[in-house]
C-alpha cells in the first residue's frame, strides 16, 4: 500500500512515519506541508491512502479532497488535533478519523479498514468486468465500454443492477458514489463521474459541470444566469449550472445532436 502523508507539524509527520513503518506492506510515496503540495503529490504518485491534516498551509485537508477530481482521489484517513471534524469526515467519506498524538494502535486500525476498502474496490471492478463480458457475450448488455449499449451496470449497496441508459435524466458526483437520477428515482452507484462519463454516448450525454452529466433529450432550454453562467433546464423540471469551462463543448456537443 502507497501512502502519502499530508501535516504542517514536522513532528507530526515523525510519528506518522514511525508508525508506518512498523506495518507490513506499507510504503510512504510522499510526503507534503501544506494542501497546495499534497494535491500535486497525490496526483503525481496516486497512492493508495494518504493521510490528511485537517489545518494546514494554502488548503486544509477538505479543501485537498475537493481540488481532486473523484477518480484521482485515494483512500483518505483525517489525522488532526481537532475532534470537530468529525462529522465533515463522515461525509467526504473518509476511512477514518483519528486524534492527535497519534496512537499506533489506532492507526493500524485505520489502515488495515483502508487495506479492506481498496482491496473491495478491486474486487468489485474485477466482477463488474466480468459480468459485463458474460452479458455481453449472451446478447444481454453490451461491455462497458461500448457506448451503444442500451442498459449499464451499477454497483448499488453490493448488487450489480441494470439500468436502462434511455430511462437517465442526469447524473451527479457523491464523494466516492455517483447519484444517478432515473425516471423520478435515484440510483446510487459506487463509481467515479468521470469512469460513468466513459460509458456513456456521447452523442447522447453530456458533462456540464464538474460534478453533473445531463442526458441531451432531456434538455429544455437554457436560461441566463449570474456572472456570464448559464442554467440547464431539464424537461423533469430540474434546474442545473452550466459551468463556464464547460459551456463551449456543451453547446457543440448539443448542437452536434440536434442536427
Amino acid at each position: 500500500m502507497r501512502i502519502v502523508i499530508a501535516d504542517d507539524e514536522r513532528t507530526a509527520r515523525a510519528r506518522l512515519r514511525r508508525e508506518l513503518s512498523e506495518m507490513a506492506n506499507v510504503e510512504i510515496a510522499g510526503e507534503a506541508t501544506d494542501g497546495l503540495t499534497a494535491v500535486a503529490q497525490i496526483r503525481a504518485l496516486r497512492p493508495d491512502l494518504a493521510i490528511l491534516d485537517v489545518q494546514m498551509p494554502e488548503l486544509d485537508g477538505f479543501a485537498v479532497l475537493r481540488a481532486l477530481e473523484p477518480a484521482e482521489r485515494p483512500a483518505v484517513i483525517f489525522a488532526t488535533a481537532y475532534d470537530a471534524y468529525a462529522l465533515d469526515a463522515f461525509r467526504v467519506h473518509a476511512v477514518d478519523y483519528v486524534l492527535k498524538p497519534v496512537d499506533g494502535e489506532q492507526l493500524r486500525s485505520a489502515v488495515d479498514r483502508a487495506r479492506a476498502q481498496i482491496d473491495a474496490r478491486t474486487d468489485e471492478v474485477r466482477l463488474r468486468a466480468l459480468l459485463d463480458e458474460a452479458l455481453a457475450s449472451r446478447g444481454g448488455l453490451a461491455p462497458r465500454t461500448d457506448h451503444g449499449a442500451d442498459r449499464l451496470l451499477i454497483n448499488t449497496d453490493g448488487r450489480l443492477v441494470p439500468v436502462r441508459v434511455e430511462d437517465i435524466d442526469w447524473i451527479e458526483a457523491a464523494g466516492n458514489y455517483v447519484r444517478l437520477h432515473v425516471n423520478k428515482s435515484v440510483q446510487m452507484s459506487r463509481d467515479t463521474l468521470t469512469a460513468m462519463e466513459k460509458r456513456l454516448d456521447p452523442t447522447r450525454f453530456a458533462r456540464i459541470h464538474r460534478s453533473a452529466i445531463v442526458n441531451l433529450d432531456r434538455v429544455k432550454e437554457l436560461q441566463a444566469w449570474f456572472s456570464g453562467d448559464f442554467v440547464v433546464l431539464l424537461t423533469t423540471g430540474e434546474r442545473l449550472r452550466l459551468s463556464r469551462s464547460y459551456r463551449k463543448a456543451f453547446e457543440s456537443r448539443f448542437g452536434r445532436r440536434k442536427e
